[in-house]
């Protein structure tokens, strides 16, 4: 499968008006996009360590998966909304349209950006920032490793206690709605 397909992101981010995190990937990878929602892949790590950050059940279903967002104020979205790519690899995304990063901040009190992993920070910062002037308090991506299974390099425990320690701050943790 070496041959460019040209995509756009078929599902909506999710946050509400009380979102305070927004967490940033790349675009969706060819199991995302199947199962129509984010870190779709079975090895991602991503609600593994969501789910020990909030002291939650790991979800298994989509609803469940957007409640834990909701009930800890946090939002999830892509940097791209449409691109060239060939399956899954970030590497080799091109031809970038950028999501509407400032529509979503209009919507809810984003206090701080993460992005899972360094591709999806060098890709807000290229495509993104620049359309942040209104954000500037705000538009500072942080980097957190990424939850990918490629990212071996990071066991799952380590990954916990990383995110943990820098998303615990901002988030809604010992009081649940």
């Amino acid at each position: 499968m070496s041959d460019y397909q040209h995509l756009t992101h078929e599902f909506s981010p999710v946050f509400s008006k009380d979102s305070k995190v927004l967490i940033l990937g790349t675009f969706p990878s060819v199991k995302s996009r199947e199962q129509q929602f984010y870190y779709g892949h079975p090895q991602n790590r991503f609600w593994k360590v969501l789910s020990h950050i909030t002291k939650e059940p790991i979800p298994t279903t989509i609803e469940e998966k957007k409640q834990l967002l909701l009930n800890h104020d946090i939002a999830v979205w892509d940097v791209i909304q449409s691109c060239e790519i060939i399956g899954s690899s970030d590497s080799s995304i091109r031809n970038v349209v950028p999501a509407d990063i400032p529509r979503l901040l209009q919507h809810c009190p984003i206090t701080a950006i993460f992005g899972n992993g360094n591709k999806a920070c060098e890709l807000f910062e290229k495509y993104s920032v620049p359309a942040l002037k209104d954000y500037t308090e705000i538009c500072q991506i942080q980097k957190l490793p990424s939850t990918s299974p490629a990212n071996a390099a990071w066991s799952l425990q380590r990954l916990c206690d990383y995110w943990q320690d820098k998303l615990s701050h901002y988030l809604a943790i010992d009081s649940p709605r």
